[in-house]
């Protein structure tokens, strides 16, 4: 298989479970006149949903941005075991529309966080997976990569997982403060000066 069909199906599956997500938030069904302060309660009902819908399509952006890094730029070939790990990737950001489903309708109960939690870590992992196979396997040709990007980019795929770890457990004590874990692996993913703050705090004096 060479890249072009790999990417082509990568970017196929995001674009389809990207948009999947949007048809969890319905337009309320509303019999008959309605006023505007009954309306915005029904809109508002529909908060926890939008929330959802909002961490789920970041965390999937950040997800296939790490994706298309470590299988498109990293990557120089591909074999049958990249392959297989990459499906079981699929496989798992299919499953997001679920648990992300299940987050924004029962938000207030700590099974939601659990199984939003742990869908996190499965998909960080195999993420983290196919990175330590594309960088160190001996079938997989890449470029020379510094050992600053490797640390960074080890920092961005574990750093959700991590989050997910501590949200969990934390959720009997404080959904709320979950649910702002979960915000602040997306944030620091998309921020663009995250890993150079890791980089300054934990390695100031390493290239």
């Amino acid at each position: 298989m060479n890249h072009t069909r790999l990417d082509q199906l990568a970017d196929g599956i995001f674009a389809i479970v990207m948009t999947i997500l949007v048809f969890e938030i319905k337009v309320p069904t509303i019999w008959g006149p309605i006023s505007n302060p009954e309306l915005w309660s029904e809109i508002k009902n529909l908060l926890p949903l939008l929330l959802s819908y909002i961490l789920s399509f970041t965390l999937l952006f950040t997800y296939w941005r790490a994706h298309h890094f470590f299988v498109s730029i990293y990557a120089k070939n591909i074999d049958s075991m990249l392959t297989n790990i990459n499906a079981l990737f699929f496989m798992l950001i299919s499953l997001i529309p679920f648990s992300a489903s299940i987050l924004g309708q029962f938000s207030s109960n700590e099974l939601s966080v659990i199984i939003f939690g742990t869908h996190i870590i499965l998909i960080g992992l195999c993420l983290y997976w196919i990175r330590v196979y594309v960088i160190y396997s001996e079938h997989i040709q890449n470029p020379e990569i510094s050992h600053r990007e490797i640390r960074g980019s080890t920092v961005r795929t574990l750093v959700p997982v991590i989050f997910a770890i501590i949200a969990i457990p934390l959720s009997f004590w404080s959904i709320k403060i979950s649910l702002s874990l979960f915000t602040l692996a997306v944030i620091f993913n998309l921020s663009s000066y995250s890993t150079r703050l890791f980089e300054n705090i934990f390695y100031p004096n390493q290239d």
